[in-house]
């Protein structure tokens, strides 16, 4: 079983805080949560440690703004695991390709999530920021990224 220590998280959070990438961060609950910074609707990467797991995660109450980066995958054919193993590379993670799970909560937010193959610092910080980069520039996740649409 793997378990997340609240210093992790915090440890993980004052590295999301120092990479400048992310609005508000805060661990609360057992969960660390970063807001997305220019999302055009509110979204959050978090870390949340779930059963015999810690998932890396995007979340948001907004159906359009999922969609809309659903939309993009559709249309680019770009696959989600590959463009995710590429922003992993580039942080420096070398494990193997993690798959993604896409759904709706039932605390009825749009979620994609990955499983982080190990619990410290370094591995859930790698997995946080390649998640930031990964969706990045997906559907709207960068504010105003649709009116070209």
């Amino acid at each position: 079983m793997i378990s997340v220590d609240t210093s992790v998280l915090e440890e993980v959070g004052r590295r999301a805080d120092r990479a400048g990438v992310f609005g508000e961060v805060s661990v609360r609950d057992g969960r660390l949560s970063c807001a997305a910074k220019a999302s055009a609707e509110p979204a959050f990467y978090r870390v949340t440690p779930e059963g015999d797991a810690v998932w890396v995660e995007l979340v948001t109450e907004d159906r359009w703004l999922s969609g809309s980066i659903e939309g993009d995958l559709m249309h680019t054919g770009d696959k989600l695991e590959e463009l995710l193993d590429e922003e992993l590379a580039d942080v420096g993670y070398s494990g193997p390709t993690p798959s993604y799970e896409h759904f709706r909560s039932e605390e009825m937010l749009f979620t994609f999530r990955s499983k982080a193959p190990a619990a410290d610092a370094d591995t859930l910080f790698k997995f946080l920021l390649a998640y930031e980069q990964c969706f990045r520039h997906l559907g709207d996740m960068d504010e105003g990224s649709g009116e070209d649409d």
